[in-house]
């Protein structure tokens, strides 16, 4: 017996299997660590449609069907949080994926690997630090004794240093930046590995026939990365309502909190801190939902446009 598993490129042997049998056994120690973490946990998705009693447990809690859903959308503190979780999710996706596409463009163009390098490893080491240290460093920054309102002072923008926290209008604003901040230079990693595997050959011939750096960068470049660029916009479009969690309720106080609360944050105040499980479960479900209609409309349009999708 010879073939088991036809796939699309072909038949696979008893042999190969065998052969790449440690291959497969990490594989299965990943799929079922993704089982037990990630899909045995959604059963909990019950308490949603449940008035749920700890005491009482799953099976024995009162159904009330979509109860908490319908409370959800008649308070006007989640609508607010909704908006909250967009707006920002779509500032994060949009400067924060533009920010590592460009990035990454400018550092190919170096033409010192020493630079390059240095610039590189520089530019990813924030990814590594906690959200902790990165608010902290930018509480610091943004106080009134901090390097920005001094900058601003000297330069004569501001008569009197500005408290940048107390103003709900800066709040979007800082949380972006704190994001390009600390996740350009990781994020620029995997365009500059698909920039290195464009041919450079059509570097040279564009060269040859005159054509400057911006004009490679349009033409070569950038549709040589495209592909790239659809696949990760897709991913990242799911993430939108995951605007974070840790650096809104790092930074956000009293006086801002109209705009910093986000569903994470919703979660946590009616979930854990007022004990509504149920309540913080529907918000959960509404969430990880909307990511899953958004990701197969993104793919739709997509398949449509004739670009790469994700499936």
């Amino acid at each position: 017996m010879t073939s088991v598993v036809k796939g699309r490129t072909g038949k696979i042997s008893w042999k190969e299997i065998k052969r790449q049998k440690v291959l497969l056994l990490w594989s299965l120690v990943f799929v079922i660590y993704g089982f037990i973490f990630c899909y045995l946990p959604l059963a909990g998705w019950l308490m949603a449609f449940e008035n749920y009693k700890p005491k009482e447990g799953f099976f024995h809690s009162q159904f009330i069907g979509l109860g908490k859903f319908k409370q959800l959308f008649i308070d006007d503190g989640f609508l607010r949080v909704i908006r909250n979780t967009l707006a920002m999710g779509v500032i994060n996706l949009v400067v924060t994926f533009v920010a590592a596409i460009v990035f990454a463009i400018l550092l190919n163009e170096l033409k010192s690997r020493g630079g390059k390098k240095v610039v590189q490893t520089i530019s990813y080491l924030p990814h590594f630090l906690s959200w902790i240290i990165v608010t902290g460093i930018l509480h610091d920054a943004l106080a009134g004794t901090g390097i920005v309102n001094d900058i601003l002072l000297r330069l004569h923008v501001l008569k009197e240093p500005l408290n940048f926290f107390a103003h709900p209008k800066y709040f979007w604003g800082i949380v972006a930046f704190a994001n390009v901040w600390k996740e350009t230079g990781w994020n620029a990693i995997i365009y500059l590995a698909a920039i290195v595997a464009i041919d450079t050959n059509l570097y040279e011939a564009a060269a040859i026939d005159g054509a400057g750096r911006w004009a490679r960068i349009k033409y070569i470049t950038l549709p040589g990365i495209k592909p790239t660029i659809i696949i990760l916009l897709l991913m990242n479009a799911g993430n939108v309502l995951n605007a974070g969690f840790e650096v809104q309720y790092l930074l956000g106080n009293g006086l801002v909190q109209s705009v910093s609360q986000t569903i994470d944050i919703y979660v946590l105040k009616w979930g854990i801190s007022q004990g509504d499980y149920s309540l913080g479960t529907a918000a959960g479900v509404f969430k990880s939902v909307v990511s899953i209609v958004i990701i197969l409309i993104a793919n739709g349009m997509a398949k449509r446009a004739g670009e790469e999708r994700l499936f």
